[in-house]
């Protein structure tokens, strides 16, 4: 059941919010994230980015500069997931008014 295992992916208290940040932002670093979600503890957003990591749909980038840092973005399996969050989008304009 693809839509079911769809579902659970995005589903879950943090999922679809990082997800959304990160269609909006594109490339941002931690702090960046966090900011942008001020309810999310550093614990679960860690936690949250390494499931969706671990899931193919984002792309995590160190860098080793001076200072060293850490960029996420969607991997290419996550930014096709951009039409999805448009869809329920559009999906809410029309029915939560």
């Amino acid at each position: 059941m693809p839509c079911k295992k769809t579902l659970v992916l995005i589903s879950g208290k943090w999922n679809a919010r990082v997800l959304y940040e990160l269609v909006t932002q594109g490339s941002v670093r931690f702090g960046a994230l966090r900011k942008s979600i001020p309810d999310i503890s550093n614990t679960m957003l860690t936690a949250t980015l390494r499931f969706l990591e671990e899931q193919g749909l984002v792309h995590r980038e160190q860098f080793n500069e001076i200072p060293p840092h850490v960029e996420y973005s969607l991997s290419e399996s996550g930014k096709a997931l951009i039409p999805v969050f448009d869809a329920i989008g559009r999906w809410g304009e029309t029915y939560l008014k």
